[in-house]
């Protein structure tokens, strides 16, 4: 079951049990209580968005901002667009990429999505199994 499953899921049962509290009751309600209880739900709600959603977003930035200042020449990267190529040169705002011999482009650094290591483990099993 995916985020979005688990999500709905939670809101469901949130929804029951926010109708369930509108039934009349049998006992007497206290004063005072009566401002709190439809606020529960909504507390609950916020607290399932955040841990489900904003929590981890906010992880992914932070670790996507710590790969970009620690970008230096000679790693490969792959950028948004899918270009893979070798840093060359870092400044403050732009890098620029070697993409083949001779050719570099420049960009933004924030358009530079991952490091391209991975690739290269990926590139050498495609290889194996082509031979096999």
């Amino acid at each position: 079951m995916g985020v979005t499953g688990k999500l709905l899921l939670s809101l469901s049962l949130l929804t029951k049990l926010v109708l369930a509290e509108g039934a009349p009751a049998a006992t007497p309600s206290i004063p005072g209580r009566e401002g709190l209880t439809p606020f529960i739900p909504l507390i609950l709600i916020f607290g399932v968005f955040y841990f489900l959603i904003l929590r981890p977003q906010q992880k992914r930035q932070k670790d996507q901002q710590r790969f970009i200042t620690e970008l230096k020449r000679g790693d490969m990267v792959v950028t948004q667009a899918g270009i893979i190529g070798t840093i060359k040169t870092v400044g403050d705002k732009f890098v620029t990429l070697e993409v083949d011999q001779g050719v570099s482009l420049k960009i933004l650094k924030s358009q530079i999505l991952e490091s391209a290591a991975n690739l290269k483990d990926d590139k050498n099993s495609s290889q194996k199994e082509a031979t096999t």
